[in-house]
């Protein structure tokens, strides 16, 4: 945890935006990616703290929440999030991470009660003593969620005020927003449960910080790597493109590739800068981190490698992680950092996968006498698109549809088809029936004779 309190905007910005150590602040890694695991915003002025910041601080929070990063805040922390505290307009001091609108209560210097919504995510984490009430919480002119005006449907209800004769009184006084898997997750509160250090106060506090944990973004993935290519990530944050951009401080970068049948010897090699500690992780069908890798190389140093002799076939995951980091130097007088500052602009590596081919081409000679995929057409598509195909004899097909990220999106049994030439139709929905977006799609015929795989390109 790192704390940052100052009156001086030009330190904030020069913490948030950037400096001559980290071109794109402390907040995000040199790929835009989030640094940490949450944000919490205390109360005060939203208006000012927002405009302090100016419009690249309140894009660099945007960044962190829709990267995959948490936001949490207290009354001013709420108000903030929200696109205005009117029920017209947007507000540009604010962040706009929260696609609803807040209003204020009015009320200061006073302590409310708070009714546990039923069926509450903060309940998963403590009951507050049985009775769905947390009672006594400071609340200094903080807000309510409006229901009615611009109301994400996303929005989860976790508390409302119990604060008779007024218009705060059964009010959301705490909410949720997860608006994708790729974002973060908001948990927001219009009164002040933070510095309780016992109670059911101390309980809300921290479930809200742990509902928001458990929301961050799902990884996403560099790149596919191909057999023999050496893929460089060199790239600073000011280059703009994250998908060959250095690695930062305890960071993990994620790539993918696709291991044909009949491939043998696979070989992962990564080559870090020297003098800094890198590890290797490779994982069958899912994203690879240290402790869940099928395949680890974590000996110190800045290089890796793994060698499998008869690998599995399908979609395999490589992760890469700089496991050298830097100190920071955190109190409520001073903030800032020692070490390796290089750590904060990224270091340079390589990553490449091979393997031997040679079973693989006398696989695919005997599979092109007997089983010819087209491709599909129209491709790139809009709605749906032909995937043609023809067997020199009967067999089973089955067709799967795979996001980049191995993901299965669609799955068919075609069942015994006779010797021709046939298609499938995919209209680019998954298996419960749901469009999917735009995107990069993997699909693989499966025969008796072998399987063959092509990529369609879905334009919305």
């Amino acid at each position: 945890m790192e704390f940052l309190a100052t009156s001086s905007s030009t330190f904030q910005n020069s913490i948030i935006i950037e400096n001559d150590d980290d071109y794109n602040g402390y907040l995000l890694y040199p790929d835009g990616a989030p640094r940490f695991r949450t944000i919490y915003t205390n109360g005060g002025s939203a208006t000012s703290h927002g405009n302090s910041l100016g419009e690249d601080g309140r894009q660099r929070i945007r960044d962190f929440f829709h990267g995959g990063g948490c936001y949490t805040g207290s009354c001013a922390g709420a108000f903030i999030a929200s696109l205005h505290y009117e029920a017209t307009g947007i507000w540009d001091a604010y962040y706009h991470i929260w696609p609803g609108r807040t209003a204020s209560t009015g009320v200061t210097g006073v302590y409310t009660g708070h009714y546990v919504e039923p069926g509450a995510a903060l309940l998963d984490y403590y009951d507050f003593g049985g009775d769905m009430f947390i009672d006594n919480i400071y609340h200094n002119g903080g807000c309510y969620a409006r229901e009615t005006i611009d109301y994400p449907p996303e929005t989860e209800i976790q508390l409302r005020y119990d604060y008779s004769g007024y218009t705060m009184n059964d009010k959301a006084s705490c909410w949720a927003y997860k608006g994708a898997d790729t974002t973060g997750r908001l948990v927001v509160i219009g009164s002040h449960p933070e510095g309780i250090t016992s109670g059911e106060r101390l309980d809300l506090m921290c479930a809200i910080l742990q509902y928001a944990l458990a929301g961050q973004g799902t990884p996403r993935v560099k790149g596919e790597l191909f057999n023999g290519e050496i893929r460089i990530m060199s790239m600073e944050t000011i280059d703009g493109d994250p998908s060959h951009a250095k690695i930062g401080d305890l960071q993990y970068h994620h790539f993918y590739f696709e291991l044909p049948e009949g491939a043998r010897d696979l070989a992962v090699r990564l080559e870090g800068t020297p003098g800094y500690d890198f590890k290797l992780f490779l994982r069958h069908g899912d994203f690879a981190f240290r402790g869940t890798a099928d395949f680890s190389d974590t000996t110190e140093g800045s290089s890796g490698l793994l060698g499998l002799l008869y690998p599995e076939t399908g979609i395999w995951y490589v992760g890469v992680k700089c496991d050298t980091t830097i100190q920071a130097v955190n109190t409520t007088d001073d903030y800032y950092y020692t070490g390796a500052l290089e750590l904060l602009n990224g270091l340079t590596y390589t990553i490449s996968v091979s393997w031997d081919t040679t079973l693989v081409e006398v696989a695919e000679s005997k599979l092109a006498n007997s089983f010819e995929l087209f491709g599909n057409y129209p491709n790139p598509f809009n709605d749906a698109t032909s995937i043609e195909f023809e067997l020199l004899g009967e067999s089973e097909v089955g067709v799967s549809v795979f996001s980049t990220d191995g993901r299965l999106v669609r799955s068919i049994d075609l069942g015994q088809m006779t010797s021709g030439k046939h298609s499938f139709v995919w209209n680019s929905r998954n298996n419960l029936g749901k469009k999917v977006p735009s995107g990069i799609y993997l699909y693989r015929i499966e025969t008796d004779f072998g399987s063959k795989s092509g990529r369609a390109f879905l334009v919305r």
